[in-house]
């Protein structure tokens, strides 16, 4: 039997409130100053800027805009400038030509890229060093040393004033290869390519289901900058094609031609080429952003 005594002398419990940790007190969010904000107008006036002026040189005349002063502000001429330019270039069958070469060049690198990426990324195979060595090795050739032998290759398959002359070389990228197989490397653990193979999945299969899901945000940015770059190409081309089958960037050559040429003309056409690009960008530039900030959480 226990003394009273010895009952008083024990110490009380303490509550189980006393023992809770205090909450941790969520951090203020960041606010930029007035400097970050002046910054950052001044980089999106001097971004925005270019295609403000594009906009109204298209609208004005070419004497508006070769007077001492010329005008700042949109003027009236817009549309009759995009009816002279469709008039003195195919502009129409450019923007449709375009759309196809950047269409099946940007699928064609994106799926290749994440092919090749996946395999030098997470598949052990001999050489596999040495030949993403030369792949990023090839990206230090200038692409000028390689248009005779190219166009040699093209006028032997027939393949001149033909739009294949363009997508064809354009199919592979170092580029996409080396992005995308520095994606996959950080953003697909091993341990999913490991739970596939010990499920009895093939490569393809692990490809299907496992890789593409993760790699969607990387494919997403290679796309849209593939697509930009081929829709902004000009120097091969204007090589491997003629006026009478252009792409945009070709059809843009053979504006404002004249002994004085027409600026206004030559900018309207240039905002045609322009628009399709805003539009996909538009389109899918919050998507872009959203899928690598999904992909950076899951990461």
């Amino acid at each position: 039997m226990t003394h009273p005594t010895q009952v008083l002398d024990k110490p009380a419990a303490a509550p189980r409130s006393s023992a809770r940790r205090s909450p941790r007190r969520a951090r203020p969010p960041l606010h930029g100053g007035p400097l970050a904000h002046a910054v950052l107008i001044g980089a999106t006036l001097l971004a925005v800027f270019p295609f403000y002026w594009t906009l109204v040189a298209a609208s004005r005349s070419n004497a508006e805009l070769s007077s001492a002063t010329p005008a700042l502000t949109p003027g009236p001429q817009l549309f009759h400038n995009f009816g002279e330019a469709l008039r003195q270039a195919e502009i129409g069958k450019a923007l449709v030509n375009s759309l196809i070469v950047s269409g099946t060049v940007t699928a064609g690198v994106v799926l290749s890229s994440t092919l090749a990426g996946f395999a030098f990324a997470k598949l052990r195979f001999r050489g596999r060093g040495a030949l993403l060595a030369v792949t990023v090795g090839t990206m230090m050739i200038p692409p000028q040393l390689g248009v005779i032998p190219l166009f040699m290759v093209i006028a032997r398959l027939d393949l001149q004033n033909k739009l294949p002359s363009v997508i064809l070389p354009s199919l592979a990228s170092a580029f996409g290869v080396f992005f995308m197989r520095q994606y996959l490397a950080q953003a697909l653990p091993d341990e999913l390519v490991e739970a596939g193979r010990t499920d009895g999945a093939s490569l393809l299969r692990i490809f299907r289901s496992i890789v593409l899901p993760v790699a969607r945000p990387g494919m997403a940015v290679l796309g849209m900058l593939t697509f930009m770059a081929t829709w902004n190409d000009f120097f091969w081309p204007i090589v491997a094609l003629s006026s009478q089958n252009p792409t945009v960037q070709v059809a843009l050559k053979s504006l404002g031609q004249g002994y004085v040429p027409d600026q206004s003309v030559v900018m309207a056409g240039t905002l045609i080429g322009t628009l399709p690009v805003l539009a996909v960008f538009a389109l899918l530039g919050r998507q872009i952003v959203g899928g690598i900030m999904q992909g950076a959480v899951k990461g």
